[in-house]
C-alpha cells in the first residue's frame, strides 16, 4: 500500500514536470501545422474539407496519451536507467536533423546518433575536462544506451499498433504526379502522436534522493540497475508518426503493410537492445541497426509501391473513386475508394460531363452500378434532395481536366514553418515555375 502511495506521488510530480517542459508541447504544434498542411491541401485540390485539424489534433493527443501510459506500464517493468538528460539529448539532435528532414524527426535517428557518438567520446578525455565541454562529455556518457534503444522499440510498437488501427483513417486523397507527367490518384497516410511517457529509474546519486522513494520494489525490473539509493518517476515526452503515400493500395492495405514493418523494426531493435545490455561491446552496432533498419523501412513501402501498377487512374470499365467526401450522398450508399462507377441511372459514364448528364437525367433520384475493388458489380439507389452534393460527394481520380496536384512535402523543418505551398498547379510555364 506505501508503495502505491509513493508511486502516486512520485507521478503526480512527473506528469508537473511534464506540464513546464517545453518538448511536449513542441510536438503537440509540430502535429498542428502538420495537419494545418493536410488541410489546405484539400481544399485546394478537392474543394473541400475532408478533415478537422483540431479534431485530428485532439485525438492525436488522446490516443497518444494511452500510448504512453500502456509503454510506461511496460517500461516498468523493464528498469531502463532514463532520465531528463537523455530527453534534452534527445530532442537536441532531432532538432537539428529535422533542419535537413522532417523525417529525422523520428527517435530512431537521434538515439541511433546519440550512441555511437557516445561510443566515440568513450575514447576520449573529453569528460574529464572542467568546461562545458566536459560538462556534456559527462552527460552524453551517462545515458543508458540500451535502455534508450529498448525505449525507440517500445515506442515503434506502440506506433505499429496505432497505424494498423487508425492509419487508414487519417488517409487524405491526394492527385499526384506520376510517370511522363500524367496525374494519378494516390493517398497520403499522415499520422502523429505526441506520447508523454513516464518512467520508473532508480536514483542515480543522493543529490536526487529528495524526489525519490527508497520502498522496496514489489517486482525485480529486467535490466537489473542498482535500485539501492532509491528509485523515481521521470517524464520523458516524446513523439511518433509515420508519413506514407500510395498510388497502388487502398489505405487500409497500406495502413497494414506499414504496421506490418514498425512491428518487425521494434522486435528487431528490441532484441538488439538486450543483447547490447548483455554484451555493451554490440551498441555500437546496435545504434547502427536504430537508423539502419529504419531507412530500410522507407526502401520496403517504395520497392511495395514500384511492383504495382496505379490503382487510382480511369479505365475502361468507368470512372474510378478516389475519395468519398464525409455525409454526402456517395457515403449514405456505400460507395468506396477503389471502387468504379460504370453506369449512372443506366448510362456509361467516361467523364465528370457525362457523369453530370447521367445525373441529370432523374433530378430526384439515381442508381448506380458500380465495380468494387474485388471487380464485381453492385448496385446503389437513393432518392436525391434539393442542396445536396451535384456530383453525389465523390471525388473522382484525375483526369486531363485536373489543374493542381500534391506538391511535395516541405523536406525540412524551416519549410514547414514558412508554410510552402501544398499544391502545385499543372502546366506552368517556366518563369512562373522560376518565381515560385
Amino acid at each position: 500500500m506505501d508503495t502505491a502511495q509513493a508511486m502516486l506521488e512520485l507521478l503526480g510530480e512527473a506528469v508537473l514536470q511534464l506540464l513546464i517542459q517545453p518538448f511536449y508541447y513542441i510536438a503537440v504544434l509540430f502535429i498542428i501545422l502538420q495537419y494545418s498542411r493536410q488541410m489546405r491541401m484539400e481544399r485546394q485540390l478537392f474543394a473541400v474539407k475532408l478533415h478537422n485539424w483540431i479534431g485530428l489534433t485532439a485525438k492525436a493527443v488522446l490516443m497518444g496519451l494511452l500510448a504512453g501510459l500502456a509503454a510506461s506500464l511496460a517500461g516498468a517493468f523493464i528498469g531502463a536507467t532514463l532520465s531528463g538528460t537523455a530527453v534534452i539529448w534527445l530532442w537536441a539532435v532531432a532538432a537539428l536533423l529535422m533542419i535537413i528532414r522532417i523525417r529525422y524527426l523520428c527517435f530512431a535517428y537521434s538515439a541511433g546518433i546519440i550512441l555511437l557518438l557516445q561510443w566515440i567520446v568513450g575514447f576520449t578525455p573529453l569528460a574529464e575536462r572542467a568546461d562545458w565541454l566536459g560538462a556534456a562529455a559527462a552527460s552524453l556518457e551517462g545515458i543508458d544506451g540500451s535502455g534508450l534503444l529498448l525505449l525507440v522499440a517500445l515506442l515503434h510498437l506502440a506506433e505499429a499498433l496505432l497505424v494498423k488501427l487508425h492509419g487508414d483513417r487519417l488517409s487524405t486523397p491526394l492527385f499526384l504526379e506520376g510517370k511522363r507527367g500524367k496525374l494519378v490518384g494516390g493517398y497520403m497516410l499522415q499520422g502523429f502522436w505526441p506520447v508523454p511517457l513516464f518512467l520508473l529509474a532508480p536514483v542515480a546519486d543522493s543529490a536526487a534522493a529528495g524526489h525519490a522513494s527508497t520502498l522496496t520494489l514489489p517486482w525485480t525490473p529486467l535490466f537489473g540497475a542498482d535500485w539501492s539509493q532509491g528509485w523515481t518517476i521521470v517524464a520523458l515526452p516524446m513523439v511518433i508518426g509515420m508519413t506514407e503515400m500510395t498510388r497502388a493500395m487502398l489505405p487500409k492495405a497500406k495502413a497494414k503493410h506499414a504496421a506490418q514493418g514498425l512491428l518487425a523494426y521494434s522486435i528487431i531493435l528490441g532484441a538488439a537492445a538486450i543483447a547490447a545490455w548483455w554484451q555493451p561491446a554490440l551498441l555500437p552496432l546496435a545504434a547502427v541497426l536504430s537508423f539502419v533498419l529504419h531507412e530500410a523501412l522507407i526502401w520496403r513501402s517504395k520497392l511495395a509501391e514500384s511492383k504495382r501498377t496505379p490503382l487510382y487512374v480511369h479505365d475502361a470499365r468507368g470512372l474510378r473513386i478516389l475519395g468519398i467526401v464525409p455525409g454526402t450522398p456517395a457515403e449514405a450508399m456505400g460507395l468506396l475508394a477503389g471502387e468504379t462507377l460504370h453506369k449512372v441511372n443506366g448510362r456509361r459514364v467516361f467523364s465528370k460531363e457525362e457523369l453530370y448528364e447521367a445525373l441529370a437525367v432523374n433530378s430526384a433520384f439515381c442508381k448506380l452500378e458500380v465495380y468494387n475493388t474485388e471487380g464485381e458489380l453492385k448496385f446503389a439507389q437513393r432518392a436525391r434532395y434539393a442542396g445536396e452534393h451535384h456530383q453525389l460527394g465523390v471525388i473522382l481520380a484525375p483526369d486531363e481536366q485536373a489543374n493542381y496536384y500534391a506538391a511535395n512535402g516541405p523536406a525540412s523543418l524551416l519549410a514547414l514553418i514558412r508554410g510552402l505551398k501544398a499544391a502545385n498547379r499543372r502546366g506552368r510555364t517556366e518563369s512562373e515555375a522560376s518565381n515560385l
